[in-house]
């Protein structure tokens, strides 16, 4: 499956200097990527839904991102008479279960198409977006289900069975759907879970205790330092038209090594390539090849086990 678009010829790298709008960013994605934009230089507009503090942000903006006109506000805050360059679009319900299914569509959908269509009506150089590992299918479909095959490649088809996955395949759409129509280089990001310090830990210790609770999960991850450095890559890589990328650490959240935990948990699954030692099971070639941007960060170093509080905070050590 071929997910790239032909170019549009919009200049879409980004440098310090240039004013980017982040969404959702009291979320804990967010909360990293705002400080970490910032303290690259960046001008920085952070909205999110509920009041939350931004301090490294040029101007702060509570709203609902389902509403084009808040959205409108948002892509012109700070930015002089101009719209922002960049837009991070990082506002959804992150999980299922915290409203009605129907309000986890519409909300994620709804919210990727305002404000990736008001970015690409308003002639914003470049958007990412976070999509999920969800979008394959497995994390929740309350249900064992196992990838046709790994690593875990964005031709994969999508086996989604819940109103989340659906969401991000909806978004994923929008996604190119603006890049089609606005000649606007857009990325959706395919994020497995993201942890940092005690998050994590908490992921890794159930592993160790029970890696069978995590099979639908696939023991993937990703450090969200290593999340807001993905952001940044892609803002500034130039890249243009619409791409899907898978986005992980390069191994898993167990001890247990990862064709071992294959057989045991996916056994119909075909491993197409081998997989040394804890290996992930996503393909991250593509994120790689077209942004250049590889995970830093490890838990099996206790670098994301015990990081830096301050510098998380800070967005220092991305």
């Amino acid at each position: 499956m071929n997910h790239t678009l032909p170019p549009a010829g919009r200049a879409g790298a980004l440098r310090p200097g240039d004013a980017v709008l982040v969404t959702g960013a009291a979320g804990g994605i967010g909360r990293v990527v705002v400080p970490a934009l910032a303290a690259a230089g960046y001008r920085v507009v952070a909205t999110d839904r509920i009041p939350f503090d931004a301090p490294s942000a040029q101007a702060v903006l509570v709203g609902d991102t389902r509403d084009p006109e808040f959205v409108g506000s948002a892509l012109r805050a700070g930015a002089g008479p101009a719209v922002v360059d960049g837009v991070v679009h990082l506002a959804a319900i992150a999980s299922p279960g915290q409203v009605p299914d129907d309000q986890t569509f519409t909300q994620n959908a709804q919210g990727t198409f305002c404000v990736l269509d008001g970015a690409g009506r308003a002639g914003v150089r470049v958007a990412v977006a976070a999509s999920s590992f969800s979008a394959y299918g497995y994390p929740w479909a309350g249900r064992h289900l196992s990838p046709a095959y790994v690593p875990v490649d964005e031709a994969q088809e999508p086996v989604a069975v819940d109103a989340y996955a659906l969401s991000k395949l909806a978004s994923e759409q929008v996604g190119a759907y603006a890049a089609r129509r606005y000649g606007m280089p857009t990325t959706l990001l395919r994020i497995p879970f993201v942890g940092t310090g005690d998050r994590l830990r908490e992921m890794v210790e159930l592993a160790r205790r029970d890696p069978g609770a995590m099979r639908q999960e696939l023991w993937t991850w990703l450090d969200t330092r290593d999340a807001a450095g993905v952001v940044r890559a892609v803002l500034e890589s130039g890249v243009d038209g619409y791409h899907v990328v898978n986005v992980a650490a390069p191994d898993t959240t167990s001890d247990v090594p990862t064709a071992q935990l294959l057989a045991r948990f996916h056994p119909e699954t075909v491993v197409v390539r081998p997989l040394e030692g804890t290996a992930t099971v996503i393909d991250t070639t593509a994120v790689r090849e077209l942004f250049g941007f590889v995970p830093v960060h490890s838990w099996r170093t206790g670098d994301a086990l015990d990081p830096d509080v301050t510098a998380v905070a800070e967005g220092m050590t991305v």
